[in-house]
């Protein structure tokens, strides 16, 4: 087993678990310092016992190294493996690609190029990039000028990671009025458009219906984004109250599919809501909503959640090969 490839993949798991930022950062830094060295030096300093004095390599990490090289699946790793999920792995095969990306183009932690090689590894045939728009600067959410730009880097890396697909979106707000945060002509150029709601999560109820209805109604918006922006970990944060059967009827009548967020601290939208969507006739995105590699394999939990709900695959548009999800 490569010792550098092992680290990689022990951070990779740390993101998927949750695990603070400091400590995958110290197996990517580590395996940076091996990589920059000859793999025979790798080998003889594991022999001796020095490879902690290279500076970034601490215990654990040198533990990692002493067991790839052993050709033994280091003990950190197994651990981290372990995920006590069942359901939703038919659903999780069929998927071809995540609609809904960050980077740290906005509040991502990783460039586009280690999100999308990430994405890839894991089997997937396209990731769609949906970096914030501006009125999120607490997330550094792209101007229009950024967002061009950032257009322009997507086509060059998509040349060299072909046949694998970045498309090019955006994770657009919803305005009070449920207008869109960037300027019409641009959204227009982006192959999906996530639409969330990220601020006045608890506006009354009938302000709130409006809003979302706008924005479904919307010809630019592919996806309604974690829609009520509840949170279920930590201190948490409640459900925004709209009504979910008039919403739900608008996407199913517009084409706009409903996010089925993975994160775990969203779990969004919850299974009584998710049911009204599926009875309304809507289609879906099983999405990570992941700002960081690890958290791409989030995924499963959306797609255990589906599969419990009662959600086809046939109405999953991420089920579909990029060309046919462009097409509609």
């Amino acid at each position: 087993m490569d010792p550098v490839k092992a680290l990689k993949q022990v951070a990779f798991q740390l993101e998927r678990a949750g695990e603070p930022t400091y400590r995958v950062q110290a197996f990517r830094k580590a395996a940076a310092v091996l990589s920059g060295l000859d793999p025979a030096e790798v080998e003889k300093r594991a022999k001796l016992g020095t490879l902690t004095d290279l500076k970034g390599v601490g215990k654990s990490t040198a533990g990692v190294v002493a067991d790839a090289l052993a050709n033994r699946e280091p003990a950190y790793l197994a651990k981290l493996r372990h995920v006590d999920l069942t359901g939703g792995e038919e659903m999780r095969a069929r998927l071809k690609g995540d609609c809904h990306v960050h980077s740290d183009w906005s509040d991502g932690g990783s460039p586009i190029r280690d999100m999308a090689e990430a994405a890839r590894d894991l089997g997937h045939e396209f990731m769609v990039l949906t970096d914030h728009s501006p009125r999120l600067a607490v997330a550094n959410g792209l101007s229009r000028e950024r967002l061009e730009k950032q257009l322009g880097v997507v086509a060059e890396l998509n040349a060299e990671l072909a046949p694998f697909t970045i498309l090019t979106g955006i994770e657009v707000d919803i305005l009070d009025d449920g207008s869109l945060d960037q300027d019409e002509d641009l959204l227009a150029r982006l192959d999906v458009v996530v639409a969330s709601v990220h601020s006045k999560l608890r506006m009354p109820e009938p302000e709130m219906t409006r809003r979302m209805v706008n924005a479904v109604r919307n010809p630019h918006v592919d996806v309604l984004g974690h829609c009520t922006g509840r949170l279920v970990v930590g201190k948490g944060r409640p459900e925004s109250l709209f009504d979910a059967e008039r919403v739900f009827e608008e996407c199913a009548e517009h084409g706009t599919a409903v996010e089925i967020n993975s994160r775990p601290e969203r779990l969004d939208p919850p299974r009584r809501l998710l049911g009204l969507a599926v009875d309304a006739g809507c289609s879906f995105s099983i999405d990570s909503d992941a700002h960081a590699p690890g958290q791409l394999d989030w995924l499963s939990y959306g797609c255990a959640r589906a599969e419990e709900c009662g959600v086809s695959p046939d109405r999953v548009i991420n089920t579909r090969p990029a060309d046919r999800l462009l097409s509609g």
